[in-house]
Order: C-alpha cells, then sequence, then structure tokens
C-alpha cells in the first residue's frame, strides 16, 4: 500500500472512541482515523455528504470498524447501505460491538459484515483486538478494488 489505510470508525461512544484511538497510538499505527460518532455521521461520510463532500480531504476508507447500538441510525443500516452501495459495497466492514447476542452477529453477516468482533473491555485486549486488525485487515489480506469501472449503477442513500 502506498500510503496509510483510512480507517473509519463509526461509535457513538465517548469512550469507546478514545479507548480505540489510544490502542492505535500505543499500537504505533500510522493509519489515518475517521471518526464517526453515529450512524446519520457515517452515512454522511462513505456517500461524501454535507460536510463530507470533499473527498480530498476526507476520502473513501480501507476499512470499517461499525458499532451496532447507536441511536437513530443503527450499526444494521449503516452496513446494509454500505453493502448495497456500489461505490463502496467492497470495503471491508469488521463490526466492533459489546453485543454478544448470536441474532446480532447472524444479522451482521447476513447484511455483509466482513467480521464480528466483541470489543474487549480492558485496553490491553481492546490494544491486542487493534494490533490484529492492523496485522491481518491492513497489511495481510488483499482487498478488491473498489470499482471495476462505472457499471451505469448509481450509488445514492437514503
Amino acid at each position: 500500500m502506498n500510503q496509510p489505510a483510512c480507517i473509519l470508525l463509526v461509535d457513538d461512544n465517548r469512550m469507546d472512541v478514545e479507548l480505540a484511538l489510544d490502542a492505535f497510538r500505543e499500537a504505533h499505527l500510522s493509519n489515518r482515523i475517521e471518526v464517526a460518532g453515529g450512524g446519520r455521521q457515517a452515512l454522511d461520510y462513505l456517500f461524501g455528504a454535507g460536510a463530507y463532500a470533499d473527498r480530498s480531504a476526507h476520502p473513501l476508507p480501507d476499512l470499517i470498524l461499525l458499532d451496532l447500538k447507536m441511536p437513530g441510525i443503527d450499526g444494521f443500516e449503516v452496513l446494509r447501505q454500505a453493502k448495497t452501495a456500489q461505490l463502496i459495497r467492497r470495503i471491508p466492514v469488521i463490526i466492533l460491538t459489546s453485543s454478544h447476542e448470536e441474532g446480532d452477529r447472524a444479522m451482521s453477516y447476513d447484511i455483509g459484515a466482513n467480521s464480528y468482533l466483541v470489543k474487549p473491555v480492558s485496553f490491553e485486549g481492546f490494544l491486542a483486538v487493534i494490533r490484529k486488525i492492523e496485522d491481518y485487515w491492513l497489511t495481510l489480506n488483499i482487498a478488491p478494488p473498489l470499482s471495476l469501472g462505472n457499471t451505469g449503477e448509481e450509488s445514492h442513500h437514503e
């Protein structure tokens, strides 16, 4: 990869966001981290709407870390829209949630999640998860191209 990957972290819990950002810093990852504090903000970022219209300032992410349980537009809806939009459907989405519920896991994979991880409660646990995400998803994994050219399909979100 020529430049550090851009990661979109979507979580409405400020403490979890800070924990994740601290773990990224501690792991000395050079990735660009963009934070969306909820589902609406995540969709605006992904679709380049409003404040995120400038793609040079707000590039498409190479990886999305997505919480499920958020007020308003939840993670399931963000995942659903991301995986049905031509432009962004190939971006890997890792569900990073507190939910141990089998139904949440099944629905996440049914909608198109690439991975499902339960948030560790300790900083050391979170750091280990962040390092593994970086090792696999940003180093070993060969991501598909975002687009194979114009297919005539237009991307939009509700």
